[in-house]
């Protein structure tokens, strides 16, 4: 690779690459895959874990916004829209089509009106070409088990697909795949100087046991999503005008409400919209507020009034009420919005904006976004940097299976998003008989394919290690310190699995406990 002119020498200790992306949630992951699929050598800083913020509060959809068609975001949501089966196709394990029923009362003045109802689910249906997803229609409720949960007075209403997704492991697939492609994977590590030297970024990296690294970059890309501005004006010392209006969204979790498969979206009073979901199994997740965050994103968290606005909006659908006691779990997260003077915090445009700045040295901003369309900003974004380093370089990923994902191997057919995760569980399950059934389950919705490289040489539960927690043995640990840069309980028990939900809190200390007492600082994977 020829250098550029004049640069000074790199410190003797500085990490060369052609791309350093600082951010390591769901659009720094997706553009760190997609850089180093084109050949580029890319080094990936996150300050704490992957998917730590957030990436992993999201309301784990794949949607196209069918209420953004109302603040006319056409081009949004086609965008969307066309990025659901690409993503379905990718990673069949960690995302799935998800039907929703939008029940509908005529006497409620606070609903849509039928009309306006039909005349969104008809954009939503043919802004984009659809193959595995089905078009909306009208469903009968009352006497039906899409109903039963439901009261009384909603006799009708409408259903559409759009999916599901376990959002943090996407973000760990996508770095796994730029793992895979070369990249290098630093978690646990925060960017903490940048500065263009003759053209090229010379940027120091601080590890949470204090070392510090150089490297050199020949681009800098800013995906540090609620500190996507700070980065650029206090550590690249930019002098960026642009600002991010940060929405906080929470979510609560209470035990089942329903037993089918479909999830409802309620409309409200106030025209914003949440949705009741079925979760890990035993659970409905529901979600989301829409409140203006002044504070560090690293400390926010839900407030009393969101608990009891969602209780409140759920209670107008749903005929077995929810308390604020009933929560089991609860989380928040900081929306990184473009802020386009939108007077309420739901109407802030979910789009995003990628801004290049050539002066001194390559640098590419991320602003706003959505996990949905990770996918194509980091595809944009890939092109982007081709442009700023003369280098323009194929994009690849449109049609590329994410790590995991191909389970053809296994169902000996090729594969359907729609379809094919049964028949990889039953292939799973028969080629290991003694895997109990539940593990088997949470093990291929978690690794798919990669299930394989987890089991090893494994023919019974011993091979596995003892058990540190219901359904959690040692050799599962192992596996996510080597292979996903898990280094303490939270990033096993709330990011790269959900069993604290499923655990007593004695059950999860004893996997916070292992993981302290087995973890190293450079027990994650080596890139």
């Amino acid at each position: 690779m020829p250098t550029t002119p004049n640069a000074p020498p790199a410190p003797t200790d500085a990490l060369p690459c052609d791309v350093l992306v600082v951010g390591g949630g769901i659009n720094g992951a997706g553009i760190a895959r997609d850089l180093a699929g084109r050949g580029w050598r890319v080094v990936l800083a996150e300050q704490d874990d992957l998917a730590a913020h957030t990436s992993s509060a999201s309301t784990k959809l794949i949607h196209g916004g069918l209420r953004y068609l109302e603040h006319y975001e056409f081009g949004l949501v086609r965008k969307a829209l066309q990025e659901r089966e690409v993503l379905l196709r990718s990673a069949p394990h960690l995302m799935g089509p998800l039907a929703f029923v939008m029940p509908h009362d005529p006497d409620d003045p606070s609903l849509r009106p039928v009309w306006l109802v039909r005349l969104g689910l008809f954009l939503y249906d043919h802004l984009a070409r659809r193959e595995v997803l089905p078009g909306s229609r009208a469903v009968k409720l009352a006497g039906t088990p899409l109903g039963a949960p439901l009261q009384a007075r909603f006799a009708t209403g409408f259903v559409y697909a759009d999916g599901w997704v376990d959002d943090a492991r996407l973000v760990v697939a996508c770095a796994l795949d730029a793992a895979a492609r070369g990249a290098q994977i630093h978690t646990r590590t925060a960017c903490t100087a940048a500065r263009p030297v003759a053209g090229r970024w010379q940027a120091t990296l601080t590890h949470a046991d204090g070392r510090t690294q150089t490297v050199q970059a020949r681009a800098l890309v800013n995906a540090a999503g609620p500190w996507a501005a700070q980065m650029l004006h206090k550590v690249a010392a930019h002098p960026g005008q642009r600002h991010l209006r940060l929405v906080k969204g929470s979510h609560i979790v209470v035990h089942r409400r329903f037993g089918h498969d479909h999830a409802y979206l309620f409309q409200n009073p106030d025209k914003r919209i949440v949705f009741a979901i079925p979760y890990q199994q035993h659970f409905t997740l529901i979600g989301t507020t829409d409140q203006e965050w002044h504070g560090d994103a690293r400390l926010v968290s839900i407030d009393d009034g969101e608990i009891a606005y969602l209780c409140e909006q759920a209670n107008r659908f749903l005929a077995q009420p929810v308390r604020p006691e009933d929560v089991v779990w609860c989380y928040a997260g900081v929306r990184p919005l473009l802020d386009d003077a939108a007077g309420d915090p739901a109407a802030v445009t979910r789009d995003y904006l990628l801004e290049a700045h050539r002066s001194d040295a390559p640098l590419l901003t991320v602003w706003g976004g959505k996990i949905t369309t990770f996918r194509k900003l980091a595809e944009q974004a890939g092109d982007q940097i081709g442009h700023l380093l003369g280098e323009r370089r194929a994009a690849w990923t449109h049609g590329a299976l994410l790590p995991g994902g191909d389970l053809s191997a296994w169902i000996g057919a090729p594969q359907r998003p729609d379809a094919d995760f049964a028949r990889f569980v039953v292939a799973l399950v028969t080629r290991h008989p003694w895997l109990p059934a539940p593990l088997a389950q949470r093990w291929a919705r978690a690794y798919g394919s990669r299930v394989a490289e987890l089991l090893g040489d494994a023919t019974g539960l011993a091979d596995l290690g003892d058990a540190v927690a219901p359904g959690l043995h040692v050799a599962e640990l192992r596996f996510l310190q080597r292979t996903e840069w898990a280094q303490d309980g939270n990033d096993v028990l709330w990011r790269r699995s959900k069993l604290g939900l499923h655990l007593s809190p004695d059950q999860r200390q004893c996997v916070t406990a292992w993981m302290a007492a087995n973890t190293h600082p450079h027990h994650h994977q080596e890139t």
